[in-house]
């Protein structure tokens, strides 16, 4: 028999927000440093990590159904499981079938000197630090795909919203260094990267522990030499000055007109319950600041339904005021209760399961009735696409070349098709939209205009 002497074999799943899809890729990278390659589809893996989510109840299910069934999958791999839900339940996720090593946040990007311990002897391991004492910033900038990295800038949370558990699972507002966070997006440049996604949990609070701003750190990163464009993943309304969006305006030469920034509720009283550092007018006044100075801008906004609190009467004032805004989209998520969490001990009323999910519904349509006509506002527009890959599924997989799509995202986050011209894949290059992709979802059709 032929001995195999291909590498060992690793794979990888990622459950929940952008800053965990960067730390799965930096953990990639780690383990491919100790002679792991990523295992294909076909393969049987060696190692398989599961880096988890825990901001609500459905999350934590999707974390115990994926690890079960990974575990009967291939219950000959070392099974890792790391992320929020590892954080705040670990002995709650170790006592779950088939997982080896369960790992926290402050753990999950050390995972190497784990791995040492657990071939050493295959005990068990179960190791988690308490949120207090998370401290440290552990850097990362992974690729996420061909054209684009994502930058960790930002780690931890102290605002304590009433509903959430993020502060317990990642720790106290922590950041990492101007001049190193640099250095990563030149070594990106220089590894081919055209886009940088920055991430973080509370990204506004960047430098709060450092000295340093968070425009400063844009204002650094937009000088780097071969990065096209950046995105900021998310940022608190309180915390996108108008001084931030002024300079995205008029000076910055690769910020995109593209913000992420969560409301949650368009109700006063449900955000004073919430703990918000705002109120509904200084949320308004942010976007009518984005819509003055990047008309064209992309706005997505997180929005939870049906919070403790959110009375009859506080959800039709939301449903108001979400209507009134001049947004694209609304990402929608009804109320989980989280244990811990300061809202559970609240004296407010609370809405029930079925009313929860059928205010998200209401908030769904109104979101997919604005981000309709944001796509039919930009047909006929040109725009500046940076090019992913060829389409490859099965409305194009047959198709001789000259009939075949690619797919990109415009400066503005929306993604488009075209005629395929494969040497464009990683540049951006102009197309003048045309319509709506009927065979696609919330994607539009273009011509190439250069």
């Amino acid at each position: 028999m032929t001995p195999d002497f291909s590498p060992r074999k690793a794979a990888f799943y990622t459950l929940g927000c952008k800053l965990n899809f960067a730390e799965t890729s930096t953990i990639g990278k780690i383990l491919s440093d100790r002679g792991f390659r990523r295992a294909l589809p076909e393969e049987t893996p060696d190692i398989c990590v599961v880096n988890t989510c825990s901001v609500t109840e459905m999350a934590d299910k999707k974390g115990r159904s994926l690890i079960r069934r990974l575990s009967r999958q291939w219950p000959s791999a070392t099974l890792v499981v790391t992320g929020c839900y590892a954080q705040l339940k670990p002995e709650e996720v170790a006592a779950i079938e088939g997982v080896d090593i369960v790992l926290g946040s402050n753990e999950k990007l050390r995972i190497a000197e784990y791995l040492d311990r657990w071939e050493a002897g295959h005990a068990p391991i179960v190791e988690s630090t308490r949120a207090k004492d998370i401290t440290v910033f552990r850097p990362s900038c992974e690729r996420g795909d061909r054209t684009r990295y994502w930058l960790k800038v930002q780690d931890g949370c102290d605002y304590y919203c009433t509903y959430c558990t993020i502060p317990f699972a990642r720790g106290r507002s922590r950041s990492g260094l101007t001049a190193d966070l640099v250095r990563q997006a030149r070594e990106a440049a220089e590894a081919g990267g055209r886009e940088i996604v920055l991430t973080g949990v509370n990204i506004g609070e960047f430098g709060k522990d450092t000295g340093e701003s968070l425009l400063g750190l844009l204002k650094e990163l937009d000088a780097v030499e071969g990065i096209e464009r950046y995105r900021i993943s998310s940022i608190e309304p309180n915390l996108l000055t108008e001084e931030i969006i002024d300079w995205v305006a008029s000076e910055s030469r690769a910020f995109m007109p593209h913000f992420h920034i969560p409301l949650q509720s368009g109700s006063d009283t449900v955000l004073r319950l919430m703990n918000r550092r705002y109120d509904t007018a200084l949320f308004a006044s942010r976007i009518a600041a984005v819509r003055r100075m990047i008309p064209d801008a992309f706005i997505g906004v997180d929005v939870i339904a049906g919070a403790r609190g959110e009375t009859p009467e506080e959800w039709e004032r939301s449903v108001e005021f979400i209507r009134s805004l001049p947004v694209t989209r609304l990402h929608v998520f009804p109320y989980s209760e989280r244990p811990g969490t300061a809202a559970l001990m609240m004296d407010a009323p609370e809405v029930a399961p079925a009313e929860r999910h059928n205010r998200a519904a209401r908030l769904q349509n109104i979101s997919d009735g604005k981000l309709e006509e944001y796509f039919r506002s930009m047909t006929g527009q040109v725009r500046p696409v940076l090019w992913e890959h060829v389409v490859a599924d099965h409305n194009t997989d047959n198709l001789p070349s000259e009939r075949r799509l690619m797919s990109g995202l415009t400066d503005n986050y929306l993604r488009v098709v075209a005629p395929a011209r494969p040497e464009l894949i990683n540049t951006v290059s102009r197309v003048r939209i045309t319509g709506i992709d009927p065979e696609r979802d919330e994607t539009l059709t273009a011509i190439h205009a250069d």
